[in-house]
């Protein structure tokens, strides 16, 4: 299994096959818009603003399985995205990323990149880095901020 042989529905209902980011940088997020970390929504959008056009796709992936920091609607979740964050990238249905209901893309990230929890993801605002390849070069944990990966993200992309 690779990275583009997985599809997740956007908020607006459509299917998106990754494979649409074929031969693109991506950064995938869970995120929780009550979380105390939900602050890392304005560098996500940074980064998506700088090189959007560049070659990177940053993919949220709301999820409330810690603390019940998303528990809202997809709509809900959406206006808050968007009024109190002023995100733009790609914002996908909740999700559940841990557990026997994880969504198939995130079974695979976490099989791909372990985390100090081994396979779980630890909290909100977890991060992997997908090459253009499709190959998950590197899990983040939820304190670091996106900003500070830029570097890698930059690297990635000149590749």
């Amino acid at each position: 299994m690779k990275f583009y042989d997985f599809t997740a529905m956007a908020m607006n209902g459509d299917d998106i096959n990754m494979s649409k980011y074929e031969g693109e940088v991506v950064l995938v997020v869970n995120t929780a818009t009550k979380c105390g970390l939900a602050p890392q929504f304005e560098e996500l959008e940074e980064l998506h603003n700088k090189y959007g056009d560049k070659g990177l796709n940053i993919l949220g992936f709301p999820c409330n399985q810690f603390a019940n920091q998303e528990s809202g609607s997809n709509d809900q979740i959406q206006n808050s995205c968007r009024l109190d964050f002023g995100v733009t990238f790609q914002l996908f249905e909740k999700i559940d990323v841990n557990g026997d209901s994880a969504h198939p893309l995130y079974q695979f990230l976490k099989k791909e990149a372990k985390g100090t929890l081994g396979n779980n993801i630890k909290w909100n605002f977890t991060k992997f880095l997908v090459d253009k390849e499709g190959n998950v070069i590197k899990r983040y944990a939820p304190t670091v901020k996106p900003l500070s990966i830029e570097k890698d993200i930059i690297k990635l992309m000149e590749a």
